[in-house]
């Protein structure tokens, strides 16, 4: 199966003016990609102004009339998907678009359903930043895989790539950094076949723009007991 335009990019952005631009170009620059679907979670810099400056047919531009959070913005984003695949792409720098191809390898063997690219099976550069974060996100992904019985390294990761129509049957309720737990509780219960594969990370600090902060740690931890268990006896 050839990867060419086969795959939705989908962008949730929130005071990203610093890298919108530059993430949006090289996104743009890879040949899988074939449509790219930016929302705006109402800014109040000039992210919508630098995104303006790329042109190109394939992206579509959607602004919130409110602060949302980024769930609430990833699902509006999979409502609008139109290819086979569709992966999550935070608006900074921290991952790399360039490996797109690595993450969409075992989806058109046809051997998974949902990939996610794991920052710590990965064999290229990482930054060393916060041993806590990294401390916490082990934690959050063990819990996670005690109740989805998944065999994860990095349940947090950013980069999930699902076929669409996995993705559209997700329907995601958190609202915040509760959706990385939820979507893999959700995968887990539809049975998907689910791979992982080594990215590079380039992690920001708190001064660069990182937003994640440890109370959601604890609403993490909230997320993977709600959807692993009061969620399934509710469905």
């Amino acid at each position: 199966m050839k990867s060419d335009g086969c795959l939705s990019v989908i962008i949730p952005c929130y005071n990203e003016e610093k890298t919108i631009e530059q993430l949006l170009i090289r996104v743009l620059y890879q040949g899988s990609v074939g449509e790219v679907i930016i929302i705006d979670d109402f800014s109040s810099d000039a992210s919508c102004l630098e995104i303006g400056k790329v042109k190109d047919s394939r992206i579509t531009l959607v602004k919130n009339s409110k602060n949302l959070g980024k769930g609430a913005s990833v699902a509006k984003g999979i409502s609008l998907c139109g290819q086979e695949f569709v992966i999550i792409q935070d608006a900074d720098l921290e991952y790399s678009p360039e490996e797109y191809s690595r993450l969409l390898a075992p989806m058109l063997d046809g051997r998974a359903d949902a990939v996610f690219g794991s920052r710590f099976l990965t064999y290229e550069a990482r930054r060393a930043l916060y041993y806590w974060h990294r401390l916490g996100n082990k934690f959050l992904t063990t819990l996670s895989n005690v109740f989805t019985n998944l065999d994860l390294t990095d349940m947090e990761t950013c980069y999930k790539l699902m076929r669409i129509d996995f993705a559209k049957r997700l329907e995601i309720k958190e609202n915040r950094f509760g959706l990385e737990p939820e979507i893999t509780a959700k995968l887990a219960a539809m049975k998907a076949r689910v791979y992982e594969v080594p990215i590079s990370y380039q992690g920001r600090t708190y001064e660069e723009g990182k937003k994640i902060t440890w109370k959601d740690g604890f609403s993490a931890i909230y997320c993977i007991i709600k959807y692993n268990t009061w969620e399934k006896l509710h469905s």
